[in-house]
């Protein structure tokens, strides 16, 4: 048994090598789980709305320049230019390790979060979620910002996201269900820009690490296909939400998870690009 975690989970993640599909499974399994015994245990305290919606993504903000902070210090392009640099190197606190790599990462900042959901719901100050998140995100964010030589790549990244979830907005009406969209066509047209044609303009290479999106990319042959893929199936999602004959919040719900699944990685591909990490 401990080789086979060993092998499975722990060797991953040192090794670089990413995701295999027993752990990709694994992590879907419990992932499905948390998320139906959190929104039970939500259910009928907190209202699952827009504003609860953007409050939860900047803690997802958060979480992906946490990660790129660990991307850029594992890849030696943060410096020591300023003394909270030197800090925050010299602290080893942002190392690559369980706790600030996927899945470590995923479970750190959904503590954190749970963790001002409930004071600030105990407070009935729920509308103050999102400013929490944005300070969190705020410095780290700052921290990457001095290296991001590389942010003129990450505008036609953004031009691809903008133009499905445009035309997601523009049939569906719909801010949440446009957000789906536009959240997974991030995360495509980053995989898609970051292995197929970032490399060609600085000579810095990326591979995909997730089981079925690198075979989707090696299948076709380029990571546009992906692309396509991320885009289409988003919308196909966001359409099912409409046909379910289901309650509003519980729609929401399934949204904001769907949201995240896409922005989360897709911020955090843009964002390390940005830096070259």
């Amino acid at each position: 048994m401990e080789r086979f975690i060993y092998e499975y989970f722990i060797n991953p993640i040192w090794s670089r090598s990413g995701y295999n599909i027993v752990n990709t499974l694994t992590y879907a399994i419990i992932a499905i789980v948390s998320v139906y015994i959190l929104y039970h245990k939500m259910h009928g305290r907190i209202r699952i709305d827009e504003l609860f919606i953007r409050s939860v993504m900047c803690f997802v903000l958060f979480g992906s320049t946490l990660r790129v902070v660990t991307d850029s210090i594992d890849a030696g392009v943060m410096k020591p230019i300023t003394p909270v640099h030197e800090l925050v190197l010299n602290s080893h606190i942002y190392d690559y390790g369980y706790f600030t790599v996927t899945p470590g990462i995923y479970i750190v900042v959904a503590t954190i979060l749970l963790f001002f959901m409930i004071i600030l719901y105990k407070l009935k100050r729920m509308d103050l979620l999102g400013y929490v998140g944005l300070a969190l995100w705020l410095p780290h964010f700052l921290l990457i910002l001095p290296f991001m030589k590389y942010w003129i790549f990450m505008i036609p990244v953004i031009i691809l996201a903008a133009l499905p979830a445009y035309l997601a907005f523009g049939f569906f009406k719909d801010r949440i269900l446009a957000s789906i969209v536009a959240a997974h066509s991030l995360d495509g047209a980053a995989t898609f820009f970051a292995i197929d044609l970032f490399p060609k303009f600085t000579g810095i290479g990326y591979s995909e690490q997730h089981v079925f999106s690198g075979a989707i990319g090696v299948f076709s042959g380029s990571y546009f296909a992906f692309y396509l893929v991320k885009a289409a199936i988003s919308f196909l999602a966001a359409w099912l939400l409409v046909k379910e004959n289901i309650k509003d919040e519980e729609r929401n719900y399934i949204a904001l998870i769907l949201i995240i699944i896409g922005f989360a990685p897709g911020l955090r591909d843009i964002l390390r690009m940005g830096c070259g990490a």
